[in-house]
Formats: C-alpha cells, sequence, structure tokens
C-alpha cells in the first residue's frame, strides 16, 4: 500500500553515548555509561513502535552524542532498526555522525554494509594542540587514518571544523583550514566555538581559565573560510555549511525548508502533523518513561499559522539563496511582505539584509550577525 504524502519524508536518531564530554558541547550526551545502552536500543525500538507503520523516508540521520561509540554489534542492532521502522526510499542519504576517535575498521565495515552512505566526521580541527584544548580525544593522524578507511570503503565524508578556540589566531584557523582541504571534502561544516550556560567551558571563562577569541578576529576568520573555500568550489549554501554542487546536506535541508520530520531517542526534536515534540533531554529520564511505558515527550507545541509563518521566514533565511517571495507566497498563502514587512525593512535599512524583489537573504554582514536577526523575526 502506498504511504500516504503527508507524511515527513525524514527521520532522525538521537544517540547520547560519548567516550568523553567535550567542555564545550550542550547537547543531550552521557559519558562514561555503556552500560545503558542495552536499555537504550529496547527504548528506541518501543519509541519507533508508536508509528504502528513503518514509514519511508528519503534522508535518515544518526546524531549524537557518538553514534559510533556504540560497539559494532549494537550499531549494527540500531542501524537494523531503524530501516526497519524508517525504510529507505530509492536515492536515499543516510548521515551518520562519528569521531574519529571512535571509528575502526569494524565499525566502519558495519555502517558500508548497513546501507549508510555519508558520515559527518567531528574533526574540529587538525592541529593537536587545538584539540587538546578542546578536550576532543583524537588526534590529526586518528582522522587522516579515517578518512582514508571511510573513503575506501565508499562511504561519503563531511567534515566539521571549529574555530575561535581558546588563543587561536587567524594565522592559526587558515592552516586548519588548508590542512582539512587537503583531504579534497565535497562538505564542510564550520562553527565558531560557543560558550553555552551549563558547560564547563563557561564556567571556566567565568573563572578566567578561559578567554574568547576577541569579536574582530571572529569575523575574519569566519569571512576568510567563506572566501577560501569558494575558491575550492566549495560553497556556502548555510550559515555554518558548504559543498560542492551536487553534495548539499539533503537531511538539514529538510529543517531549513520548514519540512516535517520524525525523530526518536533523548533529547530527540520532531515536527509531525504540525506539532514541534521534545522528548526529555535526560538520557535516564527518557529510558525511565519510554520502559515503563510513558511518553518521552518533555515540550509540545502547536504552531498557530502566523508562528509557522514567521518560522519559515527565520529557517529560509539561513540558506545563501534565502526566501524566494514567489515560493513563500505559495507556501503559505502569504506574501513576505504581509506577515514581516516591518522587520524585513528595518534589517534591509540595517544592510543586514538584501533584497533584489525576487528573494530576500543575508548579507555579508548578516552573515555574522544572524543569531541577533531570529529573535525579531519570531
Amino acid at each position: 500500500m502506498a504511504q500516504p504524502s503527508s507524511w515527513p519524508r525524514a527521520a532522525y536518531l538521537h544517540i547520547p553515548f560519548c567516550r568523553h564530554h567535550c567542555g564545550y558541547c550542550n547537547f543531550t550526551v552521557v559519558a562514561g555509561r555503556d552500560d545503558l545502552v542495552g536499555d537504550f536500543l529496547r527504548a528506541v525500538e518501543l519509541e519507533l513502535q508508536s508509528l504502528e507503520s513503518p514509514r519511508e523516508v528519503d534522508t535518515l540521520y544518526f546524531g549524537g552524542g557518538t553514534p559510533t561509540h556504540l560497539p559494532a554489534a549494537q550499531l549494527e542492532q540500531l542501524c537494523e532498526l531503524a530501516k526497519r521502522w524508517h525504510p529507505l526510499a530509492d536515492g536515499y542519504e543516510w548521515t551518520v555522525e562519528a569521531n574519529p576517535g571512535d571509528l575502526d575498521v569494524e565499525r566502519i565495515e558495519v555502517l558500508a554494509q548497513q546501507g549508510v552512505n555519508r558520515v559527518s566526521l567531528g574533526v574540529q580541527s587538525l592541529n593537536n594542540g587545538k584539540l587538546a584544548k578542546l578536550e576532543r580525544d583524537h588526534t590529526a593522524e586518528d582522522v587522516r587514518r579515517v578518512i582514508a578507511q571511510l573513503e575506501e570503503a565508499g562511504i561519503g565524508v563531511s567534515i566539521d571544523l571549529i574555530f575561535a578556540a581558546p588563543g587561536e589566531t587567524l594565522v592559526q584557523w587558515q592552516a586548519d583550514v588548508e590542512a582539512a582541504l587537503s583531504f579534497a571534502p565535497n562538505h564542510l561544516s564550520v562553527y565558531g566555538l560557543t560558550y553555552e550556560q551549563g558547560t564547563t567551558f563557561w564556567n571556566r571563562r567565568l573563572r578566567g581559565d578561559l578567554s574568547e577569541v576577541e569579536e574582530e578576529s571572529q569575523r575574519e576568520m569566519y569571512l576568510w573560510s567563506i572566501d577560501r573555500l569558494a575558491a575550492e568550489g566549495i560553497l556556502q549554501y548555510e550559515v555554518s555549511n558548504f559543498a560542492r554542487p551536487g553534495f548539499r546536506s539533503r537531511h538539514n535541508q529538510v529543517y531549513w525548508a520548514a519540512k516535517e520530520y520524525y525523530a526518536a531517542g533523548p533529547g530527540a526534536a520532531r515536527y509531525v502533523d504540525g506539532a514541534r515534540e521534545t522528548n526529555h533531554r535526560s538520557t535516564t529520564a527518557y529510558l525511565k518513561r519510554v520502559l515503563a511505558g510513558e511518553s518521552p515527550v518533555a515540550e509540545r507545541e502547536v504552531l498557530d499559522e502566523v508562528q509557522r509563518n514567521r518560522e519559515r521566514i527565520v529557517l529560509g533565511l539561513r540558506r545563501n539563496e534565502g526566501i524566494n517571495r514567489e515560493n513563500y507566497l505559495a507556501a503559505t498563502g502569504r506574501s513576505l511582505d504581509e506577515v514581516a514587512g516591518v522587520e524585513l525593512a528595518k534589517f534591509i535599512e540595517l544592510g543586514l539584509l538584501a533584497d533584489d524583489g525576487n528573494a530576500v537573504r543575508l548579507t555579508r554582514e548578516g552573515l555574522l550577525v544572524s543569531d541577533s536577526i531570529w529573535p525579531e523575526l519570531l
């Protein structure tokens, strides 16, 4: 029987396990609790059973945490479970996040045999001194080994990098990017280090143990990255994401297009039937609830028309092509100016947005301060 066209075509699974909790990380993560892996697999299976029937998807994404921290046998079990409830359509994209320190031949073999065709690799840096500052548990040599093994297995690789690590200079960042480019990547994600409340980096900064790279240096690093990657044919298509033609993350584009998607696991957020839901962020609370037959959902919000229309603007503006006026009208039944004309005009006047009559998009200056724009548009 054909699947209803209204069902989401993307799914996300959150795997919270890590070998080590990095000081800057604010994701739903547990380190040193591998004793919970069995319960986790049982809980995810129970949560997926709430779908009642398999839901075919075009994109599947395993995030974390570190999905590849699972032992090979459990990783294989999770892959089989995911495919049972989210069968993959022809031409699918299946991404698994991985850390260079966890990935080995056995796990890569599991990924390849299961059909994973894309790995998002948490490289963060190819400078061992910087990796130590970021509290990463891998080395530049681990990165080189893993990328070679993934390529040999026929799995595409996206590289994550972090700029503005404590004490980092523009010259050091440039060397890091050049080292990453030596792998001739098809996709790169570039993130400025942020100090999130609740992390050890946040507390260390408050104590004066860590100092944030000055704002002007961060701007230089980010803008240089845009130009340098473009010179290699790796074009920016979203605030933090760069790809060669044909290699954009299809899964993440589902989010930015304001389309619906399934999700399971602790802290996982889904958007189904007009409702945004987020599971409990505590892994132990999530396990306790699901294994007791209770809902794991901690937050639920049904967006009204105004909220949906405004959220579509914010998500769309993250992309370099911005928001096409005709497409927006077709999707919402409202014009862009009707929904947020006053706010958009303000940011255009400030030079943070550009409007060519067909589309509204972030300017180069707007890219630098995009996070300060979103609250006013929502």
